[in-house]
């Protein structure tokens, strides 16, 4: 292969990078909208700016944690166990 081919095959790959690695922009809720027509609050790479959202959730939505919560244990069962028997507890 001759280097030229190779050149060219590098930066047709590069070209095609950032469409598919696109960045996720999403739309940032809030009361007032300071930006021009047809554009809204946006959050990118977690800056607040002027724009159009990608994603169908909100920033708020996105960074929010979702709430897990521990299920009751029963008590343990009394083992009437002597001393230094394997198996209890």
């Amino acid at each position: 292969m001759r280097p030229h081919y190779l050149i060219g095959l590098g930066l047709a790959a590069l070209m095609a990078l950032p469409a598919s690695a696109a960045p996720r922009v999403y739309a940032y809720s809030t009361s007032a909208n300071y930006c021009p027509n047809g554009l809204q609050p946006i959050t990118l790479n977690g800056v607040i700016c002027c724009g159009q959202p990608n994603q169908a959730m909100s920033y708020q939505q996105a960074m929010a944690h979702p709430v897990t919560r521990q299920r009751a244990r029963p008590a343990p069962a009394q083992q009437d166990c002597p001393i230094g028997q394997k198996g209890c507890r």
